[in-house]
């Protein structure tokens, strides 16, 4: 097996039986055509149903939306970006070379993908307790060091619960634009809220990003108003 791909499984505390699935793993589609798509589906389903797991156990005493807003905290794209990064996987990654060269390595939404094709190959491997374990090892520390209402929600999130407060139906996002190249896209994505006649737009590397920024900016329109004399009052 490659250097780089032995000194990958000693980092992440798992040694491979399929060595194949490993290497499938971090294959980006561009760099042919058994690449780790597949895996990403499955690792992303597993990595779900672990975290929410672990979260089960360490806050045993909390609601559902506590849980769901947490997990989805821990499982989001910079998150997994971050542990990619600390696992070394831009230097095990394997892409075409015009990928390469445009910086598909560092890319957050590549790793983000990469890391979760290799938590859906451990379990394939070695089935859901190996892959579970990796996850705890990968996160346990973020989750034993925490406390529910240190978690602050995202801006989709707080959006939604500020509307739905009010009686108001939750907001839609749409694409208006994706700018550059397939391997350095940026979307534009407008959030809105039809029923108070308010559109927000925002820009970001995924649509995830760009959406989180749109709301962010919603919000902060919607809690001025909120205000005795905010805009919307007068």
């Amino acid at each position: 097996m490659d250097q780089r791909l032995d000194e990958l499984q000693g980092r992440i505390g798992h040694r491979f039986r399929a060595a194949d699935l490993l290497e499938r793993a971090l294959t980006h589609r561009s760099f042919g055509a058994d690449h780790n798509e597949r895996l990403e589906f499955l690792g992303d389903a597993v990595l779900s149903l672990a975290v929410s797991s672990l979260l089960f156990e360490r806050f045993g005493g909390s609601d559902e939306g506590d849980l769901t807003r947490v997990r989805a905290h821990l499982v989001r794209e910079d998150s997994l970006h971050r542990m990619a990064l600390q696992l070394g996987l831009p230097e095990a990654l394997r892409l075409s070379e015009g990928e390469a060269r445009g910086g598909g390595a560092q890319r957050a939404s590549i790793l983000a993908d990469a890391l979760e094709a290799v938590i859906g190959a451990v379990f394939l491997d070695a089935g859901f307790d190996a892959a579970r374990a990796l996850v705890q090892r990968l996160f346990g520390e973020v989750i034993a060091g925490s406390e529910i209402g240190g978690w602050a929600k995202d801006a989709k999130t707080e959006l939604q619960e500020w509307l739905q407060a009010r009686r108001l139906p939750v907001p839609g996002y749409r694409i208006l634009a994706t700018r550059g190249q397939a391997h350095a896209q940026t979307f534009d994505v407008e959030c809105a809220v039809p029923a108070l006649g308010l559109t927000q737009s925002g820009e970001g590397r995924s649509r995830r990003q760009a959406e989180q920024e749109a709301a962010r900016k919603m919000l902060d329109v919607l809690k001025a108003s909120d205000r005795p004399d905010g805009p919307l009052r007068s």
